[in-house]
């Protein structure tokens, strides 16, 4: 232990590697040199095919939808009849509550087939139901 910190942290350091900032330098700012790789940017600019924004295009069918701003009103029972008659069969409805027991008016609705999800979140986002 006669060595100081410093040279002990100088001697352990491995040979040959070169470690690398992501932060720009101040020449890297001037001219304008980009900071990614030329096969980061290729695979930035042309995504292979079938990638994110194929998935993003087509949207899977889902089964499952939240439903909000519901009326402190209404029950599970009601949310069950509207969605059984007019798009499918459902799993399970569920209605979520404050500490208090109040409704939340907030429900997530989970449906049988899958695409069901879809076909209602189609028919009702951003509509009134039943005029409120």
């Amino acid at each position: 232990m006669d060595k100081s910190l410093d040279e002990i942290i100088t001697s352990n350091k491995p040979k040959g590697v070169r470690r690398t900032s992501s932060r720009r330098t101040g020449r890297q700012e001037i001219l304008g040199k980009p900071t990614t790789s030329p096969v980061a940017r290729a695979r930035i600019n042309n995504p292979a095919p079938g990638g994110a924004k194929a998935a993003a295009a087509s949207p899977q069918p889902a089964d499952k939808i939240m439903v909000s701003n519901l009326p402190l009103d209404v029950n599970e029972i009601q949310v069950k009849e509207l969605f059984h008659t007019t798009v499918g069969p459902l799993r399970e409805v569920t209605l979520h509550y404050d500490a208090n027991g109040r409704s939340k008016g907030v429900a997530s609705v989970q449906f049988q087939r899958r695409g069901d999800g879809t076909k209602a979140y189609q028919q009702y986002n951003n509509r009134l139901i039943d005029g409120s």
